[in-house]
């Protein structure tokens, strides 16, 4: 940020303005000589003329002296979903760590609280700040073309996180998590779990999250991909928009509309699944290892995986919210002129204690569970 409180764009914008106000003074200082017909006319244009040569070389040096004194700092503005989640939480923190002045960075951040109209607005100010790169995880995947448009026009180049964009193209990478897949994931343990245990039937709830969030959309997909392939029947699915208030919520009503039908309770966040804990102790319902119900949550986080070490959970599904570390290396690949991969998945544990880790696999490929120790929760976050 220059002196004056404006970017490095927004000054030669400016710049070139002054430049063509004085290039039209001399231009009209010229007219009016000729127009008043005096003989003096050309030699008076000529000064004008020169003037103007001097002023553009001399704004030049300015633009060229600012752009030097403002190397090695990278503008970047990130466009967060809200604040609704632990999970969420770390995503900011990730973002605020890494993209750092001590970093070299100038980060502008904005919490959009879960309004789609103030996330694109945001975007548009970034903009008009002329950062360098803008970083969106965007609140449901459609109605960005326009905006990224507007991004690609400005050559601002965006990086999408977590949540995906399903309507447009114009961004340089994405980085995130395979939702589908951590609905499979939890699929698929249900399946082999219950059989270890002998259970012939599931009869589940879904609390799902935000409607059309890819993450909510994902998780559903797969899970139901699963319900179908061995006869789940998924007895209602309403959403708690990622908040444990939603999930207390959602999981009252449940509790008096299916009491004493289900067996599993699917979470696809643990706010919700801590709220959903709430009701069914309210309700008087046993949820948890050595209990009639199945509880299923995703994200893992530290409170996450205590619930799971405490019993409270069966198995938690991570949502890894650490995406500005490998934000940051698409980002150092543009700057060296380099082309950054399209998609990039993180690296993603499923968890749970050692009586509910279950050998399974997703389309074909065996996966591995991580038990939940106290040093397991102390590195999570």
């Amino acid at each position: 940020m220059y002196p004056s409180g404006f970017s490095k764009k927004e000054e030669k914008y400016k710049m070139k303005k002054k430049l063509i106000s004085l290039l039209l003074t001399g231009v009209m200082a010229a007219s009016l000589l000729v127009g008043c017909g005096s003989s003096e006319a050309p030699a008076a244009a000529e000064p004008a003329a020169a003037e103007v040569v001097e002023d553009a070389a001399a704004a030049e040096e300015v633009v060229a002296e600012t752009a030097e004194a403002t190397d090695g700092v990278i503008k970047v503005g990130f466009a967060q979903v809200g604040h609704e989640s632990d999970w969420r939480t770390a995503s900011t923190k990730s973002c605020q760590d890494v993209f750092s002045a001590a970093n070299g960075y100038d980060l502008s951040f904005v919490d959009c609280d879960n309004d789609e109209a103030a996330q694109k607005e945001a975007v548009r100010s970034f903009i008009e700040q002329g950062v360098d790169y803008i970083i969106i995880d965007p609140i449901i995947a459609t109605g960005w073309d326009t905006v990224l448009t507007e991004c690609d026009d400005a050559g601002i180049p965006v990086i999408i996180i977590d949540r995906t964009v399903d309507d447009s193209d114009k961004y340089v990478s994405w980085v995130g998590s395979n939702f589908l897949t951590e609905g499979q994931a939890a699929g698929e343990w249900l399946k082999a779990y219950a059989d270890a245990q002998g259970i012939s039937e599931i009869n589940a709830l879904v609390i799902s999250g935000s409607t059309g969030s890819s993450a909510q959309i994902g998780r559903s997909d797969g899970f139901k991909e699963m319900a179908d392939k061995y006869g789940f029947n998924i007895l209602d699915e309403q959403t708690g928009d990622f908040t444990e208030a939603g999930g207390q919520e959602v999981m009252e009503s449940y509790c008096k509309s299916y009491a004493g039908k289900f067996n599993v309770v699917v979470c696809q966040n643990d706010n919700e699944a801590f709220g959903a804990m709430t009701a069914m102790d309210n309700a008087g319902v046993a949820y948890g290892v050595g209990t009639d119900v199945i509880l299923i949550s995703f994200d893992a986080c530290t409170a996450g995986l205590e619930e799971v070490k405490a019993g409270k959970i069966t198995a938690d599904f991570e949502c890894n919210p650490l995406a500005a570390p490998f934000v940051e290396e698409v980002i150092k690949t543009l700057q060296s002129g380099g082309t950054p991969d399209k998609e990039v998945y993180m690296v993603e544990h499923w968890y749970a204690l050692p009586d509910q880790i279950v050998d399974f696999s997703i389309n074909g490929e065996a996966q591995k569970m991580t038990e939940v120790t106290d040093d397991v929760i102390a590195a999570q976050y």
